[in-house]
């Protein structure tokens, strides 16, 4: 008897794995290739670009435009038969250096398979944890790509915005600056309000990042973003943010606009501690470090 559960067991181990990098964007090449490896490194039957009744399907992000466009079948496919998804995308912590993988989506509505962590990779990224320092008078919208799978249900950018600033003006007459996403332009007419301008982030066209958001961070008092990345690098820097229940940031940040004058500003070492084992280097992709995380999630929670 011990023999067949232990056959079982090992029988379970081995998953079905459907994996489609051909519609990824040109950064993504080389993860899918490293994770790939891990995958079959481990023993698992991998399926690339073909559709099969697998146990689990990987894509690479949510944003459905694009050669990306691709992924909504197959993010729909997977989750309509009840079955997890697995969603590689860039990092926030290091851009284009780390990668976060989680199931079933991106952000906190991911499952991370980092529900144990330890304080041995927060390190790696070489971030400091600056104290809490809002000592600037902005208040700054960040605005977010709206064809992604994290802004189902919600309004457009442009109306979103708005209803920010609306709630905001009951509390304070602070300026506000709004920053939409660089590649999602938005129809706003800055001069319905008082005090408050919009300015396009500086790009670099290399890496698609923006330049001058830390800059701005430095007169900034708070920063209002829904669930992207520049609420974690705010909260790194020391500024309190406002978010919703999918930021990664949730956990330290602030709900309610009405408390915009007085922010929280909690302990932040779990937190990083945790957030680290969100994302990975590409070495350790390769490695399957990641991949052994997980897959005893998937086997524990999933399947």
């Amino acid at each position: 008897r011990h023999n067949e559960q232990g056959g079982k067991r090992k029988a379970r181990q081995l998953m079905r794995i459907e994996i489609w990098p051909e519609h990824g964007p040109q950064n993504s090449k080389e993860i899918f290739k490293k994770f790939i490896k891990s995958l079959q490194d481990a023993g698992d039957q991998v399926s690339i670009n073909k559709e099969t009744n697998g146990d689990v399907a990987v894509i690479w992000s949510v944003l459905w435009r694009g050669r990306m466009l691709q992924y909504q079948s197959i993010w729909e496919r997977y989750r309509k038969a009840g079955k997890p998804i697995i969603v590689i995308e860039v990092g926030g912590l290091l851009r284009n250096i780390s990668f976060k993988i989680g199931i079933n989506g991106i952000n906190r509505d991911a499952d991370f398979a980092n529900q144990t962590f330890d304080d041995q990779r927060w390190p790696l990224f070489k971030h400091e944890l600056r104290p809490w320092n809002p000592t600037g008078d902005l208040i700054v919208i960040c605005g977010q790509h709206d064809a992604s799978e994290q802004w189902k249900g919600l309004p457009k950018m442009s109306q979103w915005i708005e209803q920010q600033i609306i709630e905001i003006r009951k509390y304070t007459t602070r300026p506000i600056l709004v920053r939409p996403h660089p590649r999602n332009v938005i129809n706003f007419d800055e001069n319905k309000f008082k005090n408050v301008k919009v300015r396009l982030p500086k790009r670099d066209y290399m890496t698609y990042d923006d330049t001058d958001f830390k800059a701005t961070l430095e007169r900034t008092w708070a920063v209002v973003n829904h669930s992207s990345n520049p609420a974690m690098e705010a909260v790194i820097k020391g500024i309190p943010v406002f978010v919703s229940e999918s930021s990664l940031c949730h956990d330290v940040g602030n709900i309610k606009l009405a408390d915009i004058n007085t922010p929280a500003m909690p302990n932040r070492l779990a937190w990083a501690n945790k957030l680290a084992y969100t994302e990975w280097f590409a070495d350790e992709i390769e490695q399957g470090i990641p991949w052994a995380r997980i897959k005893n999630r998937l086997e524990e929670k999933y399947l």
